[in-house]
């Protein structure tokens, strides 16, 4: 029997005489059968806790839909832990397990125990970062009538533009593994809308992958200069997508999947109306072409908590994946140019969680156009995580991007929104990047009123911009900031982001940065 789940999550609190049990190796070693599946639907809140057991926190399990069952569907470890998993990338949920809750005769019935998050929030938020401001106020319920699917209503101010939103989005569309979603935004600077429907390879096993995407937008955006907006031009960008995948499935550990699709890209570009600043406009762009890619995945998942997240299960893939995909486009089908189109990425994983991991990746991508590379990009990230203790945790990251005959609209940017906390946003650009930063992560047993929990960082950040700003100024060299920051993780609602308060003090940069930067976001993890 196939174990297939839909909807996720929860933390345990059901005993299930787990050590009168034999361990998963053993239960698929005797090829056991599962039986019954019980789904244990946790509320928001545990009332058999007395601390949660109050008028407050009852108001709130009453007024809250329990996940259906229908969004919740031989004995296999790698598909529990799978099955976990899945369940684990919903945000209605908080977290997730299955486990053996009996076993006789040769029949082991599972239990797959969820608690819901509280889905219907107001979606309000003030985030500064790199010295400026972003205001969203809105209405969202991640789990619309206990059925998994996402509503949100929005209006966003920030540097760019201001933006009234509504998004729709549904990850079982009619009990299938169709991921739906819909955006509609009238901005302040022109209109944004995207369609997609996909049905992606959902699990290792999966062996069909299908689905297209629509998007249609227009917007104003801006060079900058030290931070500062120096230039401007008007995009608008149709982009229309189409593929279909297949695959043998999981194969001793490793999976293969082929793709092929087409992708009309039309970028066009002109002076905005009523200007403000000087122009600075790119060339238009057409790319039309068909593609074949290739993924190749190893199984090596292990899972952790006081990582990237507080008191949560996270996931993590130590194992090999390597994608690469290549098209041609040809004036023949419409395009303004004959290109070769390229990307590729790759990962893995060394170590273990519990005591220390090093994760590297490497992604690479652009075009060849009569021979030469253009807008090519190659990036390489490592993360580092040494565990101290429950409670504590070291962690850097080096993150470094190399650009070649980057097209005007995509130039590397570096600062306060981008990993280097001390400065204003985009405050230095070029053509590639190093960014490093290291920091000293904590994590506490507060709980303030069981919503949230705590923890904290000390950190500091280093990098540096090479190359020359689109609109010739040199970069600044070296930069650096050090800082401690607060972080806080709601544990109740769906919004599944972590905010973030951080201070940040810049040790470099000209004179007009201030000597403290106080940045407060929401992020999704640490």
């Amino acid at each position: 029997m196939r174990l297939g789940v839909f909807a996720l999550a929860t933390i345990f609190s059901t005993s299930v005489l787990a050590g009168e049990l034999p361990d998963s190796n053993t239960l698929e070693q005797d090829a056991v059968v599962i039986g019954e599946i019980t789904l244990e639907k946790l509320n928001v809140f545990d009332l058999s806790n007395p601390d949660e057991n109050n008028w407050l926190y009852r108001l709130a399990n009453r007024l809250h839909i329990v996940t259906q069952d229908k969004v919740i569907n031989t004995y296999s470890t790698r598909m529990v832990d799978e099955s976990a998993r899945v369940l684990r990338r919903n945000r209605y949920l908080f977290d997730a397990e299955i486990r053996p809750r009996r076993y006789e005769n040769g029949v082991v019935d599972l239990a797959v125990v969820t608690r819901d998050v509280w889905t219907l929030n107001p979606d309000i938020s003030v985030t500064r970062s790199g010295g400026e401001n972003r205001i969203k106020v809105g209405l969202e319920d991640t789990n619309l009538l206990g059925r998994g699917q996402l509503v949100r209503l929005a209006r966003t101010e920030n540097v760019d533009r201001t933006s009234n939103s509504f998004e729709f989005a549904d990850q079982h569309l009619g009990r299938s593994w169709v991921s739906a979603f819909l955006q509609i935004a009238d901005n302040s600077d022109g209109n944004s809308n995207v369609l997609s429907a996909i049905r992606p390879f959902y699990a290792l096993d999966t062996r069909w992958s299908a689905g297209g995407s629509i998007v249609d937008d227009d917007r104003r955006s801006a060079l900058y200069v030290l931070g500062d907006e120096a230039a401007e031009y008007q995009q608008e960008r149709d982009y229309v997508t189409a593929f279909g995948g297949w695959s043998k499935g999981l194969q001793q550990r490793w999976v293969r999947r082929w793709t092929a699709g087409i992708v009309h890209d039309e970028n066009r570009f002109s002076a905005v109306l009523n200007p403000t600043l000087p122009s600075a406009v790119p060339d238009d762009r057409k790319l039309v072409y068909a593609f074949v890619g290739l993924e190749i995945v190893e199984d090596q998942f292990q899972m952790a908590r006081n990582h990237d997240q507080i008191g949560r299960t996270e996931d993590f893939n130590l194992g090999s994946r390597l994608s690469a995909s290549l098209g041609w486009s040809d004036k023949s089908l419409g395009a303004d140019r004959d290109a070769l189109m390229f990307s590729a990425r790759a990962s893995r994983g060394f170590g273990s969680l519990d005591k220390t991991a090093l994760l590297l990746s490497m992604s690479t991508d652009g075009r060849v156009e009569s021979g030469s590379a253009r807008n090519a990009q190659l990036t390489a990230n490592a993360r580092y995580y040494r565990t101290q203790s429950r409670k504590r945790l070291f962690f850097a990251t080096v993150a470094a991007t190399a650009g070649h005959s980057l097209d005007l609209d995509n130039p590397v940017q570096l600062g306060g929104d981008s990993g280097l906390r001390g400065y204003p946003l985009r405050y230095q650009s070029g053509d590639s990047k190093l960014l490093l930063t290291i920091e000293q992560r904590y994590f506490t047993d507060w709980y303030p009123f069981r919503l949230a929990r705590i923890g904290g960082a000390v950190f500091a950040d280093a990098g540096r911009v090479w190359g020359k700003n689109p609109l010739g100024s040199e970069p600044h060299g070296w930069l650096s900031d050090v800082g401690f920051g607060l972080r806080i993780a709601p544990t109740r609602s769906s919004a599944a982001k972590m905010i973030h308060l951080d201070v940040a003090f810049p040790l470099g940069g000209d004179n007009s940065i201030d000597s403290v930067q106080i940045l407060l976001e929401s992020k999704r993890g640490f």
